[in-house]
């Protein structure tokens, strides 16, 4: 392409919405400007929070063409890659790991697009320039390493032609078999896990909560201030930091509420508890849960029953409810693999990598392939596709 070129953006306040926007990502919401640029907006990426933007943008004359989300990162928080071993092993050989590059989203293990290319007759040449020039730049700002975090499996493999290695990870997704409602999701379980499942759903009625399933345009400031009270406290329990602000929560139902949905649950009137979703155009993401009082199977019937019933009557395809949770597979959520890849650019550390690496990918197969043996569903061992989906 002669008149490619690709320039370095800090922030995306320079770069059109709808130009970005027309990237084709299938509604992807987690690479949409409004929603990056609300993270830089309310302080969660920028210079002091540790993810510092080096947007790579691909221009053909004054087109853009092409584009990735990569940040310099000082540390490894909110990747959901677990890295903390190989940066122990650096200090441990009296080398800084931080900063290093992260092509990723940030807060957001959902995989997805990382390399946004126009769909064009360049579309591949444009991916690969910008996958060498994230290396030129990795190697000009002397970090360790350059990641990509929950990219797609086509965009792994891809990325293994460039000199990075492939790892593996496992979550736990649900898949839409084309139900026509829940009872007919439960019908292909087996008669004592679908007693449990019935038997959760019962409590949280007995209790006397309701839930309301609400789409982002729905909600107001009552429903959002309840939402975040719930979404801070459960992250102060867990970390003791909260990464994101009420102001961003409130700009993304304000930019893309046709993106979001949330389920809240009340009790005599009162909000206990809330799931904040995110939804492309075949699939629901679950991220953000709290409650305010501990109801017995409340979170199951909040964060993984109500949002396979909308998943049903919306014919989405898929549905992610976030990281980790072995306790997912009962309810009929397949282990699946996500996709990140590596490349360290001290040599003697990249093939200690790849072999760690190589050894890792055979624990996980053998991890995952167990895990599918406990899933719900009648005949289980025989009940999951090549694709991951459920057979019928």
């Amino acid at each position: 392409m002669p008149h490619m070129h690709i320039t370095i953006a800090e922030q995306l306040s320079g770069i059109e919405a709808r130009a970005w926007n027309r990237f084709p990502t299938g509604g992807y919401p987690f690479a949409r400007h409004e929603f990056l640029s609300a993270l830089e907006h309310h302080g969660a990426v920028g210079s002091h929070s540790g993810w510092t933007p080096h947007y790579l943008l691909a221009w053909d004359g004054t087109a853009l063409t092409g584009a990735l989300p990569l940040y310099l990162k000082s540390h490894s928080w909110g990747e959901f890659v677990f890295d903390w071993s190989w940066a122990q092993a650096y200090a441990q050989h009296g080398k800084a790991y931080y900063p290093k590059l992260v092509a990723a989203i940030p807060y957001t293990p959902c995989t997805g697009p990382r390399l946004l290319l126009n769909a064009t007759a360049q579309a591949e040449t444009v991916g690969h320039s910008l996958i060498e020039k994230a290396k030129t730049l990795a190697a000009e700002l002397n970090v360790s390493s350059l990641h990509w975090l929950f990219t797609s499996q086509d965009q792994a493999l891809e990325l293994e032609t460039h000199g990075f290695q492939q790892r593996l990870d496992c979550q736990y997704h649900w898949h839409n078999q084309d139900y026509a409602d829940f009872d007919d999701y439960l019908g292909q379980f087996t008669a004592e896990k679908r007693k449990k499942v019935n038997r959760e759903r019962r409590r949280v009625r007995e209790a006397g909560v309701e839930l309301r399933t609400l789409m982002g345009t729905e909600l107001g400031t009552r429903e959002w201030r309840a939402f975040y009270r719930f979404y801070r406290n459960t992250f102060l329990e867990k970390s003791g930091m909260v990464p994101l602000s009420p102001g961003f929560f409130e700009e993304l139902g304000a930019t893309m509420p046709e993106h979001l949905l949330m389920v809240l649950a009340y009790h005599q009137g009162d909000y206990v508890a809330a799931a904040l979703s995110f939804r492309s155009d075949d699939t629901l993401y679950g991220r953000y849960w709290g409650a305010s009082e501990a109801f017995h199977s409340l979170h199951f019937e909040t964060c993984y029953y109500a949002g396979i019933e909308y998943c049903i009557r919306q014919g989405l395809k898929r549905f992610e409810p976030g990281a980790q949770g072995e306790h997912k597979i009962s309810r009929g959520f397949i282990p699946t693999f996500t996709y990140s890849a590596h490349w360290m650019l001290d040599p003697g550390f990249h093939g200690a990598v790849t072999r760690f690496l190589a050894e890792e990918r055979g624990l996980m197969l053998r991890h995952r392939d167990e895990l599918r043996t406990h899933l719900p569903f009648k005949m289980a061992e025989d009940s999951v596709d090549a694709a991951g989906g459920v057979k019928r």
